[in-house]
């Protein structure tokens, strides 16, 4: 494998670090993006049942916050509870925005990764090929040489792709999994806006 990464030239160096910080991303995400740490079961039903017993204190507003990413849009309508319904729902959208963000971080980097491979890949082909071509003498040249030349240097396009294929996957599977998120957070936010305001029981 060392003896590749050789062959192929300077240009697979770049290609080597780009496939090394896509994997840590995609292991970050999928760590961090598992349903039953974003919304927990039970989360809301546990809150309303909580603040029936003892009123929103800011001791359960902390614990709240600091379970969960719904736990922050929840807290925050929580902290005007006692505000109109419009006021209540606006606190909880500012939140879901923020914690959306955060949902989404380094989503942006796997997809420049997945975008840009293909074309350093291909960079390094062309400067192999450069340097191939620039080798050879006047006189004659050796087929099989350059026969060889040319296969190391469509090793960094090779490369490229096999970093590209998986990092594409997985940054739409990552875009997929945060929308879905998202509309589940905004779901059980309404949720406990209607009962919190007495619209459902």
């Amino acid at each position: 494998m060392f003896a590749i990464l050789q062959a192929a030239g300077w240009p697979i160096w770049p290609l080597l670090f780009a496939s090394i910080v896509a994997v840590a991303l995609i292991i970050e995400r999928l760590i961090t993006l598992r349903r039953s740490k974003i919304l927990p079961d039970g989360l809301v039903d546990k809150i309303v049942v909580e603040m029936r017993q003892s009123g929103v204190t800011p001791e359960m507003l902390n614990r709240v916050a600091l379970s969960s990413p719904l736990g922050r849009v929840l807290a925050s309508g929580l902290r005007n509870v006692r505000s109109p319904r419009d006021v209540m729902k606006e606190s909880i959208e500012e939140a879901g925005r923020a914690v959306t963000h955060d949902l989404e971080r380094f989503l942006t980097t796997l997809g420049t990764i997945a975008s840009i491979s293909p074309l350093m890949g291909l960079f390094g082909t062309v400067v192999g090929m450069i340097e191939i071509f620039g080798s050879q003498a006047p006189g004659g040249s050796n087929p099989q040489q350059l026969a060889h030349g040319i296969s190391i240097a469509l090793y960094n396009t090779g490369f490229g792709l096999v970093i590209a294929i998986p990092s594409m996957i997985f940054w739409r599977h990552f875009r997929s999994t945060v929308d879905g998120l998202v509309i589940d957070m905004e779901q059980q936010a309404i949720r406990l806006v209607e009962l919190v305001h007495g619209e459902r029981r």
